[in-house]
C-alpha cells in the first residue's frame, strides 16, 4: 500500500513557506492603506493553517521520498501554490474564481498572461504581489529544472549530469539538493539585484525597477503598467531588459559552473548557448527586415530596436512588449507566437521547447539522412563533444510527440469554446510555452475568454511549465498501481 504521507508533508511545508510570501504585500497594503491589508492577512492565516494541518501530523514520518513520489510532489506543490496564490487576488479584486486562479497560475508558472486591466490604478499591494509571485515561480523553476527533473529521467537536463556537481548526478533524492538549491538561489537573487540597480539607474522608479527585475530574471512578463515596457519609452531600459532576459534564459547550471570555476569559458563551450545566440541573431534580423520593408516604423534603426526587443522577449517566453504586436501586419504576429516555441536553454526560467531539444532533434534528423546514404554506418548522437545515451534521445522524441499531441488536443477543445480560431490556436500555444501574449480576442487581454477556456489554459500553463511528462505520468493507470 503506497503511503502519501511524505508527499502531504512536503506540500504542507511548502504552503507554510508560501504564507510568508504574503507578508511583503501586506506591508505595502498597510503602508498605502489601499484596502488589501485584511485580504492579505486572511490569506496568510488560511494558507499557513492549511499547511500546518498537513505538515504537523506527519512531521515525524521519516520515510524518504522515492523517485516515483517525485512526480506527485512536483505536481501537487505547483497546483497547491497556484490555488493558494489565487486567494488574495479573489479577495481584493472584483474578479471571479476562474480569473483569480488563472492569474495566479499565470504568475507562478511565469507565463505572464493576464485577465486584469487598469493596472496603473490598481492597489500597490496587488501590483507588488503579482510581480513577486512570478519571481517566486522562476526561482522554483530553476530548482525544479536543475535539481529535481533530471532524477525523474524525463529528458532535457540529463545531458548536464556529467558537468554539474551535486544532485543532478544522483538517481535519488538526497540532502545534497539543498546545497545545489542554495547556490542557485544566490545566483538568482544576485541577478535580480543587479538588474534592479541597472533599471533604477536607467530611469525607472525603484518600485518599478525591482518589480520589473522580478519578472525579467524569471522571464515572466507581468508589468505594473497596462502598456508594459512601452510605459517608459526608453531605448536604454529596453536594451538593458534585452541583456537581462538573455542572461536569465541561459542554463543556470552554466552560471553555477562559471562562478565555481571563475571563468567565462563554460559559456563559450556550450553548444546549446551557441545555437541560442545564432537563432536570436537570425530571428532579430528577419523581424527587422520585415518591419522595415512593411513600413511599420520610420527607419531601419527604429525597426531594429523593436525587432530585437520583441525577438528576445518572445523567444525567451518573457512576453514584455513595447508595441501592440498582435496588430503588426502580415505574418509577423504569427511568427512572434511561433518563435516562443523555441524557448531558452534547458535549466533556465524560460518556457517553450528548449533550445537543447531543438539541437538534438536537428542532430537526429541529420543523422537519419546520413544513415540513408550509408545504411551500415554507426553515427553517434553527440552534444558538443559528448556522446549521448540512447535513452536521452528517446526522452527527447517522447517529449516532442507529447508536445504536439497536447497542442492539437487543447486547440481542438478551445476552438469549441471560443468563436475565433486564431484566438484558440494562439492562446494554447502561448499557454503551453508559458509566453503570455496571444492573438485575436486575447491580443490585448485574456479577460474576454470563457471561464472554461481559462480553467483549461491554467492546466495548460502547468502542463507546459512542468515539462508535460511530469503531469501526464499521473494520468496513467500504471503510476497508481501499488
Amino acid at each position: 500500500m503506497r503511503s502519501y504521507a511524505p508527499v502531504l508533508r512536503v506540500v504542507g511545508l511548502l504552503l507554510m513557506f508560501l504564507s510568508a510570501g504574503f507578508v511583503p504585500p501586506l506591508v505595502f497594503a498597510l503602508a498605502s492603506n489601499d484596502g488589501g491589508a485584511v485580504p492579505f492577512l486572511i490569506s496568510l492565516v488560511t494558507v499557513a493553517l492549511i499547511g500546518a494541518l498537513l505538515y504537523v501530523p506527519l512531521r515525524t514520518n521519516r520515510r524518504e521520498l522515492r523517485v516515483a513520489d517525485g512526480f506527485l510532489v512536483v505536481v501537487a506543490c505547483w497546483g497547491a501554490v497556484a490555488l493558494a496564490g489565487a486567494l488574495p487576488l479573489y479577495l481584493v479584486l472584483d474578479i471571479g474564481l476562474a480569473d483569480a486562479v488563472f492569474e495566479s497560475t499565470s504568475g507562478i508558472t511565469t507565463t505572464g498572461a493576464t485577465v486584469l486591466s487598469g493596472l496603473d490604478d490598481m492597489p500597490i499591494s496587488i501590483l507588488w504581489y503579482r510581480q513577486q509571485l512570478q519571481w517566486m515561480g522562476g526561482l522554483g523553476i530553476i530548482v525544479l529544472a536543475v535539481a529535481i527533473l533530471p532524477m525523474l529521467r524525463i529528458g532535457g537536463m540529463e545531458i548536464y549530469k556529467a558537468e554539474v556537481t551535486g544532485p543532478v548526478k544522483e538517481n535519488r533524492l538526497t540532502p545534497r539538493i539543498a546545497e545545489t538549491a542554495k547556490a542557485l538561489w544566490l545566483i538568482y537573487i544576485g541577478l535580480t539585484l543587479v538588474c534592479t540597480l541597472a533599471l533604477w539607474a536607467a530611469g525607472m522608479t525603484f518600485f518599478d525597477a525591482i518589480t520589473h527585475a522580478f519578472t525579467t530574471i524569471s522571464t515572466a512578463g507581468f508589468s505594473t503598467h497596462d502598456a508594459s515596457v512601452a510605459e517608459f519609452d526608453s531605448a536604454l531600459i529596453e536594451w538593458l531588459l534585452v541583456l537581462f532576459m538573455f542572461v536569465a534564459s541561459m542554463n543556470f547550471a552554466l552560471h553555477f559552473l562559471a562562478l565555481r570555476r571563475a571563468t567565462a569559458q563554460v559559456y563559450f563551450n556550450d553548444p546549446e548557448l551557441k545555437l541560442f545566440g545564432i537563432l536570436l541573431l537570425g530571428i532579430s534580423i528577419l523581424i527587422t527586415v520585415l518591419l522595415w520593408r512593411q513600413g511599420v516604423y520610420g527607419d531601419v534603426w527604429e525597426s531594429l530596436r523593436y525587432a530585437v526587443f520583441h525577438a528576445v522577449s518572445y523567444t525567451t517566453t518573457t512576453g514584455f512588449t513595447t508595441a501592440d504586436v498582435y496588430l503588426w501586419p502580415g505574418t509577423l504576429p504569427l511568427l512572434m507566437i511561433l518563435i516562443s516555441g523555441l524557448g531558452g536553454c534547458a535549466g533556465s526560467t524560460t518556457g517553450g521547447f528548449k533550445i537543447v531539444r531543438v539541437y538534438l532533434v536537428s542532430k537526429q534528423g541529420l543523422r537519419e539522412l546520413k544513415r540513408l546514404i550509408h545504411p551500415r554506418s554507426v553515427v553517434p548522437l553527440k552534444f558538443g563533444s559528448r556522446t549521448l545515451k540512447p535513452e536521452v534521445a528517446n526522452a527527447v522524441w517522447g517529449f516532442v510527440s507529447l508536445y504536439i499531441v497536447c497542442i492539437v488536443i487543447l486547440t481542438l477543445i478551445v476552438s469549441s469554446l471560443e468563436e475565433d480560431l486564431v484566438t484558440s490556436v494562439s492562446v494554447v500555444f502561448s499557454a503551453m510555452n508559458n509566453l503570455g501574449p496571444a492573438l485575436g480576442e486575447a491580443g490585448a487581454n485574456w479577460g474576454g475568454l470563457t471561464d472554461a477556456t481559462k480553467w483549461l489554459m491554467s492546466f495548460a500553463m502547468l502542463l507546459g511549465r512542468l515539462e508535460i511528462f511530469t503531469v501526464l505520468v499521473l494520468l496513467t493507470p500504471t503510476y497508481w498501481k501499488h
